[in-house]
């Protein structure tokens, strides 16, 4: 029989659950009903019972509070929440809070009775579980696998005491290692065409797959293998003979054997790192970090390899990135808007870095150098109330994401195209501006018989060469032969509008000389002033 208490400040709700519901038909003792959380809390600590059905809106203590404390202190205490609050905050509350059941007042008693007995039911299947030692046993034997791969794991990152080594190889039944060990890190590149799977359970199938290659493989060597948290695998290869030559020498033909085998049958690539020989099993950790680091020179040197610290320690790496101005120069070339010298300062710069050998986090490093000029390449360029599609935070994280430069390389041109591209599309943005600012400027000053080209390219901010280029493309017609256009049509509408002398219309449209602004009339409109008057105002 299962303990149960009410919690609820409505008095005739509690009644109604003790009288209505024969509990004990339904597998639980009524304990208790209470008005509030904390007379309840009292309770659920002197009693500690199965089962606590608690409404939310409470005085002293609401449910959701008394429900954090049972989960705190009780978690096997099962809670059900009845409100008459349909809210999705308390709903995500209470699943925060593990509540079993989160029920939406008003409930019948026929829904207590059957949500007593699902109760019941999960409350007898977690004690059968928790009773039967061969599930128990059952239980342990499959996590034996997983605990095996974590104690290995711990035995190559953190390091082990040698008796803790001898007594969990023994228990996982383990062959002793030799003197002699070193260790081989297998990571996969990608998928291939495989990249694009949708199902995650896929890519664990092929993960699974290139792990029972390897096994395969590696019983052949005697080593010990194993899978990391971070989907890596693992190889401890050891040997028995003096001589640290053989021992490589086995690695590099189970390496080079596992790299083929993996890409002629699952049709993707590995890279797998060898480190050096540690000299005792509590030494492996040191024999790790070098396989790990012989893994990062796939960033420089591509994928689908085998690589060995061996080959390339002692190799000099510049202390310091090749080309400190080569962010200035690519910045240089996507300001001016030259594409082609752009792509090839990229190509260049990536070409120096896997040259020089430098270390993977300096190569980030200086990728995100590059990003940051080219976002303050766009801040100088672009207003600060216009808004651009780049997100510069997002572009420099971006760059974590790659396992070569060869990748870093393609992704960088395609950055430097889209910052060119946003460049490029805010001239067009200012320039438009700025001629539309020079149209309303002579729209509304074109009876200034002293307008000239110096005086509206001091308006708009811009050089008399420029200006007279971009508003030739966006006008189609040159600054003189636009105001003139202005100015005549505002002369043709005070000849048909007004009676006013031919002199003071040439006045009011910026033309000092009345005989200039006739010939010149005559010259547009086909006819003198007086004709156009004289015809427009008879309606010809």
């Amino acid at each position: 029989m299962y303990k149960a208490i009410i919690v609820d400040d409505e008095a005739v709700v509690r009644v109604g659950l003790k009288n209505t519901i024969n509990w004990n038909e339904h597998g639980f003792e009524l304990i208790g009903d209470y008005a509030n959380g904390r007379d309840a809390w009292e309770a659920v600590e002197l009693h500690k019972p199965d089962l606590v059905i608690s409404d939310i809106s409470m005085p002293f203590m609401d449910g959701l509070e008394l429900a954090g404390l049972i989960s705190a202190s009780f978690p096997y205490i099962k809670v059900i929440i009845l409100t008459g609050y349909d809210e999705f905050d308390y709903a995500q509350q209470a699943l925060r809070l593990k509540v079993s059941d989160f029920i939406l007042k008003p409930i019948t008693a026929r829904e207590i009775r059957q949500l007593l007995d699902k109760v019941r039911a999960e409350m007898d299947e977690e004690r059968q579980r928790h009773e039967n030692l061969s599930s128990l046993q059952d239980q342990l034997k499959q996590s034996v696998p997983l605990l095996r791969e974590r104690f290995l794991e711990r035995l190559v990152v953190v390091g082990l005491s040698k008796t803790e080594i001898n007594d969990r190889f023994a228990y996982f039944g383990l062959a002793p290692l030799a003197a002699r060990s070193l260790v081989m890190v297998v990571d996969i590149d990608d998928f291939g065409d495989r990249e694009l799977l949708s199902y995650e359970h896929d890519v664990e199938f092929l993960r699974f797959a290139a792990f029972n290659i390897f096994e395969e493989i590696a019983e052949k060597e005697q080593a010990i293998l194993f899978r990391t948290r971070e989907e890596r695998m693992v190889a401890i290869v050891t040997s028995h003979d003096d001589d640290e030559s053989l021992l490589y020498e086995s690695a590099f033909r189970l390496a080079e054997d596992v790299r083929h085998q993996i890409e002629k049958y699952l049709k993707f690539t590995v890279t797998i790192g060898i480190g050096r020989v540690s000299l005792s099993p509590d030494m492996l950790p040191a024999a790790f970090k070098s396989a790990l680091s012989a893994l990062d020179y796939r960033f420089l040197f591509g994928k689908n390899r085998v690589l060995s610290i061996l080959d390339l320690e002692g190799k000099p790496a510049l202390a310091s990135p090749p080309s400190l101005n080569w962010d200035r120069s690519l910045v240089s070339a996507v300001k001016s808007g030259s594409f082609e010298e752009a792509q090839q300062l990229i190509a260049q710069g990536i070409l120096e870095l896997k040259k020089a050998l430098v270390p993977i986090e300096t190569c980030f490093l200086q990728m995100q150098r590059v990003v940051l000029s080219l976002m303050n390449a766009i801040q100088e360029v672009i207003p600060a109330d216009r808004e651009t599609s780049l997100d510069s935070q997002m572009m420099l994280m971006d760059v974590y994401r790659f396992k070569t430069l060869d990748e870093i390389e393609g992704w960088l041109k395609q950055v430097v195209r889209a910052v060119m591209a946003e460049i490029a599309d805010n001239r067009n943005h200012f320039t438009n501006s700025q001629v539309r600012r020079a149209v309303e400027y002579i729209e509304t000053n074109y009876a200034n018989d002293k307008m000239s080209l110096q005086e509206i390219c001091r308006h708009v901010l811009m050089s008399t060469s420029y200006f007279s280029l971009v508003f030739k493309q966006h006008t189609g017609e040159t600054f003189i032969e636009y105001l003139t256009g202005v100015r005549i049509t505002k002369a043709k509408d005070l000849l048909q509008t007004t009676s006013l002398k031919f002199y003071e219309i040439a006045e009011r449209v910026g033309y000092g000389d009345p005989n200039y602004f006739s010939i010149l009339f005559k010259k547009h409109v086909g006819m003198t002033p007086k004709d156009y008057r004289e015809n427009k105002g008879s309606g010809s």
